[in-house]
């Protein structure tokens, strides 16, 4: 069996860490036969940190499936995008104080310095002034950046664009106005060849329309001749979506997306509470 996990709000605790239960049930079906994968929206060398830090070693789709990386560190598959045709949303992104954003290359994430300011200004704001329902959100946003291998700051993202070798794999914008993030999904949709997705109700995650989770864990049951049938899954977010429509058999966390609840066949328990140990030893036990 292929055993695809989702990183953050899955596999990662609230500390963003990879508990020493989770470490253990991993093992456990590694030993086993099974073969288990990382799926994240995060860079490889961000995933790669997280499994080197609890010892682990496991095939990673990274950037919502834009790369696939084996084992052993070998490029699998490669879906970068058009950097002359994103550029021009990203450049109207600049312009609004209220939309936050990053970019995404193969091994490092840049963010431009006065958006990185704007957003630890929207973590100083009080309960009063930021909307219950997203300020959760707002303190895991800037708490999964600090967790992040390789961020660079930058006082132009021209400088980063503007270089022939900075491949772009992915952009992800967050904002708390729903209605600028809509409209810079209406902009990124006008593009030919682009995927929009959301790992939470107020980002979006921008990717070549061949990049997401479930083609990328496709593509490694594939190479390991795993019939898709064989696949299971788990996650909570909304870019899991796609993954969990292609698996045989879905797992989502107690803390997930509500439309990923529907579809599974099984909740574990949240990620705080090692919850993909749980589903885990859930799944082990059924196949």
């Amino acid at each position: 069996m292929l055993i695809a996990l989702d990183m953050d709000g899955t596999l990662l605790n609230e500390e963003g860490q990879i508990s020493p239960k989770n470490r253990e049930a991993i093992i456990k079906a590694q030993n086993l036969g099974h073969i288990v994968i990382i799926a994240t929206g995060r860079s490889f060398m961000d995933a790669e940190r997280q499994l080197r830090l609890a010892d682990l070693e496991c095939p990673v789709v990274s950037l919502n499936g834009a790369v696939v990386t084996l084992s052993d560190r070998t490029l699998a598959a490669s879906k970068p995008l058009n950097k002359e045709d994103i550029i021009p949303a990203l450049r109207w992104m600049n312009e609004i104080p209220d939309l936050y954003y990053e970019v995404y290359t193969e091994d490092n994430v840049y963010v431009e310095l006065n958006k990185r300011v704007r957003l630890e200004k929207l973590s100083a704001l009080s309960e009063e002034e930021v909307p219950e329902e997203v300020s959760w959100l707002l303190k895991a946003m800037i708490d999964q950046q600090f967790q992040q291998a390789a961020v660079t700051y930058v006082e132009s993202m021209e400088e980063i664009w503007s270089k022939e070798e900075n491949v772009i794999y992915k952009t992800l914008a967050f904002s708390l106005n729903r209605e600028l993030l809509k409209e810079a999904s209406t902009r990124f949709a006008a593009i030919p060849g682009l995927i929009i997705t959301a790992s939470h109700v107020n980002n979006i995650e921008i990717n070549d329309e061949d990049a997401n989770k479930g083609s990328g864990v496709a593509m490694l049951a594939a190479h390991y001749g795993i019939s898709l049938t064989d696949v299971a899954v788990m996650g909570d977010s909304y870019n899991d979506q796609p993954m969990f429509e292609m698996a045989g058999y879905r797992i989502a966390m107690a803390n997930a997306a509500p439309i990923l609840k529907e579809m599974a066949e099984f909740v574990t328990v949240s990620n705080a509470e090692d919850g993909v140990a749980a589903g885990l030893e859930h799944l082990l036990a059924k196949f």
